[in-house]
């Protein structure tokens, strides 16, 4: 497997143990519809956290988030969509990113809540 699909593995998996610490129970990881496939798909109290994961192994190109484009967010929202209409979901959804970058030996976690809207 190719170096960046290891760590992006490894940031999912974080991200995954990071939303648990805090609350969250996941209901979905690697989740596809058509062509969209969402990293994680969580649940806490009555929000339905949607949540894509960046992991980078440094800030040279910018930061995690900032790799989060208009196409992949309206994949994401036709993806959720269909989630939310095949179990017959009431509940508030919001997108979220967990953004993880490398510092030194050890990796820094961040947690954009309601990181974007659905148009």
């Amino acid at each position: 497997m190719a170096e960046h699909n290891e760590l992006g593995k490894l940031g999912e998996e974080m991200a995954v143990e990071f939303l648990q610490k805090e609350g969250y129970t996941i209901l979905e990881a690697n989740w596809t519809f058509q062509k969209a496939e969402i990293d994680i798909i969580a649940k806490k109290g009555d929000i339905l956290a949607i949540i894509e994961v960046k992991t980078r192994s440094s800030l040279d190109f910018g930061l995690p988030q900032d790799f989060v484009k208009p196409k992949k967010i309206q994949l994401l929202i036709k993806a959720v969509d269909a989630f939310v209409n095949e179990r017959n979901l009431d509940i508030e959804v919001r997108f979220d990113i967990i953004a993880i970058h490398k510092e030194g030996k050890s990796f820094v976690i961040e947690h954009l809540i309601d990181a974007f809207y659905h148009f």
